[in-house]
């Protein structure tokens, strides 16, 4: 009887101890899957001592501040969907208020390779015409509006009231590890800065960034990044012709360059770079109508009066700039 007890006993222990444990994993219930948001916002400003865009100054080599919204789309991991506007603040001949860009794309991603293609549109609100000398037409007999009839830059130099124009573009980069990126970009417009001729800009670029572990535990972070790019254009209309090309003038190619070495921390960045291009002062002075040129030894076949212009020169460029995701900082 004792031993039948006992038996008892310990079978009543098992079947305890196995109810218990099942009553354990029937208890525990998994997290609920955290639902997919595809929709994100980067936006951000930076003030700069000066604006430089493909080698040539916006900003007549002062400071400018620029600021950016960008809703996305995330269609998966690999594919993103964008529109944008930004706003920067520039020096332009025809006193235009500000630049605003308008732009939007795709931007999908193969492994290592990611790409961007769009649209970008460079609008120039409240500008003012000016034509050289007072003149009634322009070379080709055409009248002028009587604003630009009345309107003469001191230097001669002539700017269309409206220089807005768009481009499209494509971008692809190569993350060889997590310190080396390479690229390549191409931008075209049919009608660049309103002038009537095309423009093509091609460039290639790269960046290295430093380890995070540079500036031990700091969360400083660091990269020297470069581009090489060439500008190329076509032939603009007679609103900028001279008396040797009256229809219009081709305005010269040029290869731009930049260097620099960027500090990043939490959402700011400190960009540091210099920039410069091969263009003559005379034929910057031609391409740009810089209301500052001076001078009548810079003569070339486009710019026969000997202006010359300082914006398409080497310059050193300062950059303070706070970038933000609603996913990322504002959680």
């Amino acid at each position: 009887m004792k031993k039948l007890a006992l038996l008892a006993t310990a079978l009543a222990m098992i079947s305890g101890s196995a109810s218990a444990a099942d009553m354990a994993v029937k208890a525990y219930k998994a997290p609920p899957p955290v639902a997919f948001d595809p929709w994100d916002i980067a936006f951000g400003a930076a003030i700069m001592n000066d604006y430089v865009f493909r080698g040539v100054t916006q900003s007549n080599h002062k400071p400018s501040v620029a600021a950016y919204f960008e809703p996305r789309y995330n269609v998966n991991k690999d594919l993103q969907l964008y529109i944008g506007v930004a706003g920067e603040s520039i020096s332009f001949a025809n006193r235009a208020a500000a630049e605003i860009d308008i732009y939007g794309g795709i931007r999908p991603t193969f492994g290592a390779f990611a790409f961007d293609i769009g649209v970008w549109g460079y609008l120039y609100p409240g500008g003012t015409c000016y034509y050289g000398g007072g003149a009634t037409t322009d070379f080709a007999g055409r009248a002028l509006s009587a604003e630009c009839q009345a309107n003469t830059l001191t230097n001669l130099n002539v700017m269309k009231k409206d220089v807005s124009f768009f481009e499209v573009y494509g971008k692809m980069n190569y993350t060889l590890n997590d310190m080396w990126t390479f690229g390549v970009t191409e931008f075209y417009s049919p009608n660049f800065l309103n002038t009537g001729a095309w423009g093509n800009y091609a460039s290639v670029t790269g960046k290295f960034t430093a380890p995070s572990t540079t500036f031990g535990s700091s969360g400083v972070g660091m990269y020297v990044s470069g581009e090489f790019g060439r500008q190329w254009f076509g032939t603009s209309d007679s609103f900028y012709g001279v008396p040797a090309f009256p229809n219009g003038i081709h305005y010269a190619d040029y290869n731009t360059w930049n260097i620099g070495v960027g500090f990043t921390y939490k959402v700011f960045t400190l960009d540091l770079r210099y920039s410069d291009t091969d263009m003559s002062k005379g034929d910057c002075n031609a391409f740009t109508s810089d209301f500052t040129a001076s001078g009548t030894t810079n003569v070339t076949p486009i710019n026969p009066a000997g202006l010359g212009s300082k914006w398409c020169g080497a310059t050193g460029i300062a950059k303070l700039s706070v970038d933000l995701t609603a996913m990322s900082n504002l959680k």
